[in-house]
């Protein structure tokens, strides 16, 4: 059942509609002002002048600052959302799982790689990898990933608990009553369906992985950012470097997110596994539609339907 805004809200009046109106027009004229206003403060210091902008034009420019940084930011931020999303749903499922020791180890690392700041997680394998592991040069890159991933996998891990206790419990019961035990439930029948009702955090949380791969600037790590700083250190010219860097980041977050959206609504198609209603709704609108896995109740052996 689809709900819309009105099934929760009365519809606005008259006046109520010409006050949001008013308001609206309101806050559009203070924004564009707020926006005139800081364009000429920028004009007025010269950061339109011509010759902080034509180094855009030339391929060195790209060659040895932009596209490396680009570079750079894809590759440790690849690698910290395929390790990220492998820890979360590991550390998730202990989280879940029927063993309380599990639970309890489960809990503990998930609470303490939320707490810990990014940075400080980034800084400690830094030095870590740079003292004994790995060659120096190698240290920042390694310590950009596993900052990242170990924050962002106890969040992904939180992502995955919320969606499968957001269930109904008929979907449990249902399984059980097939007779799988839990889990096999909890991996053939919650998760999938878990992970498909927070696809949208997840995505949200994809791009914050992106986005913080710019603190890899404060251990050397040649990112994005980085580059985009140096540049403008070369040139004299900081706001438009970091300005071109900042477009750059918005459209690589806007094509990652309109790639995780694609892929979402391809596992819903391949899967038949919809997200789950909101409260209110029946069950039976929440349970699975493959039917080589459906739950909506235990099939009865001709032996048993016949009593």
């Amino acid at each position: 059942m689809n709900r819309t805004i009105s099934d929760f809200f009365d519809e606005p009046g008259p006046i109520a509609r010409r006050r949001t109106n008013i308001a609206t027009v309101i806050g559009v004229v203070i924004m564009v002002g707020i926006l005139a206003w800081g364009i000429s403060v920028l004009a007025e210091k010269g950061q339109f002048d011509a010759a902080k902008w034509t180094p855009f034009l030339e391929t060195s420019t790209w060659e040895i600052y932009y596209i490396p940084g680009i570079l750079g930011t894809l590759k440790a931020a690849a690698l910290a959302i395929v390790f990220s999303n492998v820890l979360g749903l590991l550390l998730g499922v202990a989280r879940l799982a029927r063993n309380r020791l599990v639970r309890l180890v489960g809990g503990v690392l998930v609470e303490f790689f939320r707490a810990v700041p990014v940075l400080i997680l980034m800084l400690f394998f830094y030095f870590m990898f740079a003292s004994v592991l790995v060659n120096p040069s190698d240290a920042p890159f390694w310590g950009v990933v596993c900052g990242l991933t170990l924050y962002n996998g106890a969040v992904i891990a939180e992502l995955v608990v919320s969606g499968v206790k957001n269930l109904p419990s008929g979907q449990r019961e249902a399984g059980l009553a097939l007779g799988m035990t839990g889990g096999r439930t909890l991996v053939s029948i919650l998760l999938p369906q878990g992970l498909i009702a927070m696809m949208p955090s997840m995505v949200a949380q994809l791009v914050v992985i992106l986005k913080d791969t710019a603190l890899g600037y404060t251990i050397t790590y040649f990112e994005l950012l980085n580059l985009a700083k140096n540049f403008g250190s070369a040139y004299q010219n900081y706001l438009p470097a970091l300005f071109v860097a900042a477009v750059i980041f918005i459209v690589i977050n806007a094509t990652l997110g309109y790639l995780a959206r694609l892929l979402s609504r391809k596992l819903e198609s391949a899967t038949g596994l919809t997200a789950p209603a909101e409260p209110g709704e029946p069950e039976e609108d929440l349970t699975l539609t493959d039917t080589n896995a459906a739950v909506t109740r235990p099939t009865l052996e001709p032996a048993e339907a016949g009593r």
